[in-house]
């Protein structure tokens, strides 16, 4: 499936809108730099969620920070299902208490019918207007978007507990609270009480990707963050993100995001300048 939305999020966009139906599952967790709001329509996904695991049902919302990785399939893989999915840049939200709720919201909402019938049709004039590109095209974009993530926070209620505690989600906590030491398959499996193979075989079932893959795309995502806050040089980053030299934290950066960490501080640095 291509991701209409995300390409025009990567040409400069700052909010983007897709209405997605079909039967295909996320090939492996992600994030990304903006924030995603996923409407369903029809049909049911389970969304794992860092640590958490999710089920949407028609009329929910789930919300997605940036840099929250996130996986969303489905158990039958031929069940089709109907999704809008919004994604919009911290910058496209007018108000800073909005915002700052917005970047600590991350999770499933359910809302009443009718709140949820007025964001159900703000999300399709969004999808409309941003095939228009008059002079106002971008006010009513950021209208729309503001609009929406207001109604949410005043009328959505959170859910706080998952759908399930699996012991991939109990897997997926322990890697993101220990990232930074070195894990090992053999010491995994004896913490869970399981066989390697049942462990790996669980985790490659519910995120299509393996243990140490997951391993090192949360080192990466935690080593992006840390190359943007500029207060380490790499060595020392390397070392705080669990890698044995620099040289195997480079070799992973590049395999993980396509970049090296010069290009990526780079290509940073430049989209800041650009905003300032």
């Amino acid at each position: 499936m291509v991701d209409r939305a995300g390409i025009m999020m990567q040409q400069g966009a700052s909010i983007a809108a897709e209405r997605v139906y079909d039967n295909s599952n996320m090939s492996r967790s992600h994030y990304h730099p903006y924030f995603e709001l996923y409407y369903m329509e029809e049909g049911k996904r389970l969304h794992i969620l860092e640590d958490n695991i999710y089920q949407t049902t028609p009329g929910d919302i789930i919300l997605f920070a940036p840099f929250i990785m996130h996986h969303s399939y489905s158990e039958d893989p031929k069940a089709d299902f109907k999704r809008i999915v919004l994604y919009f840049t911290p910058e496209s939200v007018e108000d800073s208490q909005v915002l700052s709720r917005l970047t600590k919201g991350s999770g499933l909402y359910h809302i009443d019918s009718k709140v949820g019938h007025y964001i159900h049709g703000m999300l399709g004039m969004i999808l409309m207007e941003q095939a228009n590109d008059d002079e106002l095209h971008d006010a009513t974009m950021k209208a729309l978007l503001n609009l929406i993530v207001v109604s949410l926070l005043k009328k959505g209620v959170q859910e706080n507990k998952p759908e399930s505690q699996t012991l991939v989600s109990r897997l997926i906590d322990y890697i993101d609270t220990h990232y930074m030491e070195e894990i090992k398959l053999d010491n995994l499996a004896d913490h869970f009480f399981v066989s390697k193979y049942y462990l790996c075989h669980e985790f490659k079932k519910y995120t299509n990707r393996t243990i140490n893959q997951y391993i090192n795309a949360i080192r990466i995502l935690y080593a992006q963050q840390k190359i943007m806050d500029g207060e380490h040089n790499f060595t020392q980053i390397a070392a705080e993100c669990g890698f044995s030299s620099c040289t195997h934290f480079g070799r992973t950066f590049k395999a993980v995001t396509g970049t090296t960490p010069s290009e990526f501080k780079a290509s940073y640095k430049k989209k800041r300048r650009q905003k300032e």
